[in-house]
């Protein structure tokens, strides 16, 4: 009885091609854009969390400024300078900083020939290439004895080379920074856009001692930046640093910190709560279609019932009970998600793909989504089916058969 229930639901709903696309239409729409949006919220976080480790989850980055007591914040480079000395001691105590690279940075024209282009100057060791996750495509990069000696070179990135050197091959050559000439002797491999959306190829780097001396003429650095030897001592790295820089910069007990120790970690777990809530709103609008989908399911069925009414009556007549009748319906919605589902799963990956290719979105298709999103398609099609079929099982045949 079960197969023939079966039978003549897929018999109704061809019998009525039009009637069932339209039904279905609304199920696909609604997997398909949950499936969709969950992958692109996925793909955003995907996209963060693979930036910052970029940068490095185990990273340290030290600035002038701290708070008050109160938690006002102190302004950046106010009070005490962090110095060149300060980075030597840290790398000098702290035994699990793997790499300490003290920094400065200054917007700067750089000009080539009759090429022109503003761009953000930054004077650091050799090491930051390897704290920051830079590859060297040609030339080299710069060393110790650069920086021994403040020569005038730099490394710069790929935006660089396209803007000042359309003809390509920029090594060996000269580029003018502000009114200073540097030797170009390396070119850095393409990174892209970082998680904050900049450019991380339009950049040059110069040797430290060269840009706080020859170029920018200061005594102080703008930040520290610290690498731990991995994730489990980052805390760990981070006390001891704050502890030498308080007796450094003579700071008594109880006193406010004139510097601030940003932890990437930190950040990152921040910034994949800020995607998690995005994945969760993206996910919950796409629901609304899903949920509109089925309340088209529930007003199908009933259409479907009041025009099934003779026919209804006719199978009573011949003998078929309550849950023969309600088991027909039933399955005709649970068909109508099913099918509704599985077409949904396609459109979902294709648009998934699709935003990918040409909106150059990063999507991630997630298959416990994908999953969730069919289970949640049939339930939807059995939920907003029970109540046209249990009308449907409890017509009187006789007043059944009456209906015109």
């Amino acid at each position: 009885m079960f197969n023939e229930s079966i039978k003549m639901a897929l018999e109704g709903m061809v019998a009525n091609k039009l009637r069932t696309f339209l039904t279905l239409l609304g199920i696909i729409i609604g997997v398909g854009a949950v499936i969709a949006m969950v992958s692109l919220g996925f793909g955003v976080k995907e996209q963060v969390k693979n930036n910052i480790s970029r940068l490095g989850s185990n990273l340290l980055i030290v600035q002038s400024g701290g708070r008050t007591a109160t938690g006002a914040r102190i302004q950046a480079g106010s009070g005490a300078r962090l110095t060149y000395d300060d980075a030597k001691a840290i790398e000098k105590s702290v035994d699990d900083a793997l790499y300490v690279a003290p920094m400065v940075s200054k917007g700067y024209q750089v000009v080539v020939g009759n090429q022109n282009w503003t761009t953000n100057v930054q004077g650091a060791p050799p090491n930051i290439l390897d704290i920051r996750d830079y590859t060297v495509e040609e030339g080299r990069n710069f060393n110790n004895r650069d920086m021994t000696s403040r020569t005038r070179v730099c490394v710069i990135g790929k935006t660089i080379v396209d803007n000042l050197f359309p003809e390509g091959d920029p090594v060996g050559k000269t580029m003018r920074i502000g009114k200073a000439p540097f030797t170009v002797i390396g070119v850095l491999g393409a990174k892209g856009q970082s998680a904050m959306g900049q450019d991380q190829d339009d950049v040059v780097f110069v040797p430290l001692t060269t840009a706080m001396n020859r170029l920018m003429g200061i005594t102080y650095v703008n930040n520290i930046t610290i690498q731990a030897k991995n994730e489990n001592v980052v805390d760990s790295v981070q006390g001891e640093v704050e502890q030498i820089l308080r007796e450094r910069h003579r700071i008594k007990a109880g006193g406010d910190d004139d510097f601030t120790v940003r932890n990437l970690a930190a950040l990152m777990d921040t910034m994949m709560e800020t995607a998690n809530t995005i994945t969760m709103l993206l996910g919950c609008i796409a629901a609304i279609s899903l949920l509109v989908g089925g309340i088209g399911i529930m007003n199908i069925m009933l259409v479907s019932v009041t025009e099934r009414t003779r026919e209804i009556g006719i199978r009573k007549a011949l003998g078929a009970t309550y849950h023969n009748i309600l088991l027909q319906f039933l399955i005709e919605a649970m068909v109508i998600g099913v099918v509704g589902g599985v077409l949904g799963v396609l459109l979902g990956v294709a648009s998934s793909y699709g935003i990918s290719k040409f909106a150059g979105w990063n999507t991630v298709i997630s298959v416990p989504t994908i999953i969730i999103a069919v289970v949640f398609s049939v339930g939807i099609g059995l939920f907003f089916g029970i109540y046209p079929a249990r009308k449907a099982a409890l017509l009187d045949p006789i007043d059944a058969l009456r209906y015109e």
